[in-house]
């Protein structure tokens, strides 16, 4: 349904978010089951996973310096002006650990990896070897697309881990030389207040990033419009869509964790 103009209508582009957003829903129901499912393409995964630390690992360090850096920094001039500057480690690590960390790994893995998925598998689209691999019988869901969602779930979870610890360094570094903090108070706040399942939060997030990027950049590529041109496009429609899903489902998952999960010593 179009209007006067030719533009569609509200109503028509309601419609196409839908079902789009029910094709990808699908296509993650699919993957789900693969991973489960036999022939295990180890070879793939294998090579999907270097190329994916490959080209995320140096970004991802090196923003979380910066990253680690303000958090601290912000943090330490709000504690200082309402007296609480012995909380700031607490406050600045848990922030790092449970928001920052997944955050930037997401953003790392989806930018830089999910991008050459998706235009790898855009390119394989319209050179019709998807049709092909149909017409053989081999399912590109399994033989393509699982590996990249598995591999990419992997190095954000890999990844994840070694963003917190950059960017808690990062913030230690800056409290206790930039702005004068006592590494005792640092520490000593941080293992007052935080708990473990802080950590597993992180990880968790991390994970959900991983496969929500992997998924998206191999939907958008699967169904590329337009020819190369639209390989173009939908690399650069994957990654704006995978941002906004990892901040909504940022967003739910910090709201269950902290109804569910009692502060330390609550």
């Amino acid at each position: 349904m179009t209007t006067v103009s030719g533009k569609a209508s509200p109503v028509a582009l309601g419609r196409g978010a839908l079902r789009e957003f029910g094709t990808l829903f699908a296509l993650g129901l699919d993957v789900l089951i693969g991973m489960f499912r036999r022939p295990f393409q180890v070879r793939e995964f294998i090579q999907q996973f270097w190329f994916v630390a490959s080209v995320a690992i140096v970004p991802a360090a090196l923003i979380a310096i910066p990253f680690g850096a303000v958090i601290t920094l912000q943090l330490g001039s709000l504690t200082a002006q309402i007296g609480a500057s012995s909380f700031n480690g607490a406050a600045s690590v848990l922030a790092v650990i449970q928001q920052a960390s997944p955050i930037v790994t997401a953003l790392v893995v989806s930018g830089a990896a999910g991008s050459a998925i998706c235009a790898d598998l855009g390119a394989r689209t319209i050179r019709e070897e998807i049709d092909a691999m149909e017409v053989l019988g081999v399912s590109p869901i399994q033989r393509l697309v699982v590996p990249r969602v598995q591999a990419t779930m992997l190095v954000a979870a890999l990844l994840n881990g070694m963003v917190s610890v950059v960017g808690v360094c990062g913030g230690y570094f800056f409290n206790v030389i930039v702005q004068g903090g006592t590494p005792g108070a640092f520490l000593a706040s941080f293992s007052a207040l935080a708990q473990l399942p802080d950590l597993w939060v992180g990880e968790i997030k991390a994970v959900i990033f991983g496969f929500l990027a992997g998924l998206v950049a191999s939907y958008r590529g699967l169904n590329p419009r337009g020819g190369p041109k639209g390989v173009g496009d939908v690399v650069n429609q994957s990654v704006v869509i995978t941002f906004l899903l990892l901040f909504f489902v940022n967003f739910v998952i910090s709201v269950v964790y902290l109804q569910i999960v009692p502060p330390k010593g609550a």
